[in-house]
């Protein structure tokens, strides 16, 4: 590399040598991540069982999602809902418990980082709740409940409409924080000191101030990154519900649309309507994160 009047200059060969390292990941990447998409896409215009060879059927698995499927149209419902809780409500917890913690001593922060990280590390902890609400009187709500006459009989919590849903979301929220959080305590370490000096000469007066004109602008892509963690997390809802809950729910109270697309794939093996599925869900996803990313990179501004 040539340097000229303070610009770098990359020759020829230095481009084929960076190249030439980008290329494994860039097929991996192209391969594993673009084919894919692309694959969907064009599959969710055919019909397709993976005996037969696809058949184009044009918009027809569009239609049947919006008009026929009444079953999806609970499952999108469901969807936002965990969205619109899990989503807001995780992102701000995340980073108003890493914003205090990371006041502490650190060895106290240390620990207590662990300790809220620890769900996201233990894939199947969720268990724990299956034991606080199992629908039984040994379960350890209902036996509190119990003893102290509130209740006269076990609830089914997980098998009652009225309460699958909330204590689904509930789960889902514990178990989200994690890498948001984790993420929020790297970038809160890495805001310079330097800038809360400035700002206390400017007229910053206390730390809420410091909060919404240095900390937040400063780790605007940590931000960034939560977000987009938790919008993956609070869309992709599936297993914890299906755990909790069995397949199907009562009523479908905690039916999503992983839940609804891994039933149409992998139980029915609608492959064309399973792909339409899936790229509305992409859809989704993409305008939920840049619609959160304007709004980060307002409050950055």
């Amino acid at each position: 590399m040539k340097k000229t009047k303070g610009i770098s200059k990359w020759s020829t060969g230095d481009k084929i040598t960076l190249s030439l390292m980008m290329l494994p990941f860039l097929a991996v990447f192209v391969l594993f991540m673009i084919v894919p998409v692309i694959s969907s896409l064009v599959l969710s215009f055919t019909e397709y069982d993976m005996i037969n060879a696809p058949k184009f059927s044009g918009l027809k698995n569009y239609f049947r999602m919006f008009i026929e499927d009444k079953v999806f149209m609970i499952a999108i419902k469901n969807t936002l809902m965990f969205a619109v809780v899990t989503g807001p409500v995780g992102f701000m917890l995340s980073f108003m418990l890493a914003w205090m913690i990371n006041e502490l001593s650190p060895t106290v922060r240390t620990v207590l980082s662990f300790l809220f990280y620890s769900p996201a590390l233990m894939g199947n902890v969720y268990f724990i709740w299956q034991v606080m609400f199992s629908g039984d009187s040994y379960g350890y709500v209902n036996s509190l409940l119990l003893s102290l006459n509130v209740i006269s009989e076990p609830i089914q919590w997980f098998n009652d409409a009225r309460y699958a849903m909330t204590l689904v979301i509930i789960v889902q929220l514990w178990m989200s924080m994690g890498v948001s959080f984790l993420a929020n305590i790297s970038g809160l370490q890495n805001v310079d000191v330097a800038l809360y000096e400035a700002g206390a000469i400017d007229g910053i007066r206390n730390r809420w101030q410091e909060l919404w004109y240095i900390t937040m602008p400063s780790m605007s892509n940590i931000l960034l990154f939560s977000a987009v963690m938790q919008i993956q997390s609070s869309f992709s809802v599936s297993t914890i519900a299906t755990t909790l809950t069995g397949f199907p729910s009562v009523n479908y109270s905690t039916h999503t649309i992983v839940t609804h697309l891994s039933d149409v794939s992998s139980t029915r093996f609608e492959m064309g309507y399973a792909a339409a599925l899936s790229v509305f869900l992409f859809a989704l996803m993409a305008v939920t994160r840049i619609v959160i990313g304007k709004l980060i990179d307002s409050t950055g501004k």
